[in-house]
């Protein structure tokens, strides 16, 4: 679900001692992104949403995430939006952001 390899190559990049801002502005923007399909987005918005969630999903190694935004992502460029699931990509984000969330003190303390 977490790419950690990348989770720790973008720590690495910008530096340990900024690394949890980062992390918090990556989370903060991606829980505005989520909160936007939850309230309903407008078909032709959608396309472009996907995309931004795609993009700060895998700088911040959500894998799962990042996939399903992608796959959500082509749907929409080819207009089959009934094959978008967002109570899966939302699904999935939750599961994602718990995981990383829980995990992450304990990959880098030691």
């Amino acid at each position: 679900m977490i790419n950690w390899t990348r989770v720790s190559e973008l720590r690495d990049e910008i530096g340990a001692e900024d690394f949890g801002e980062i992390v918090d502005l990556f989370l903060e923007e991606m829980d505005e992104e989520t909160c936007a399909l939850t309230a309903g987005v407008a078909v032709e918005c959608l396309e472009s949403k996907l995309h931004s969630l795609k993009g700060s999903a895998l700088n911040l190694g959500f894998e799962a995430f990042a996939d399903l935004c992608q796959a959500g992502e082509k749907a929409a460029a080819q207009a089959s939006h009934d094959q978008i699931d967002l109570a899966g990509i939302l699904r999935t984000y939750e599961a994602s952001k718990t995981e990383f969330l829980n995990t992450l003190e304990t990959r880098f303390t030691a």
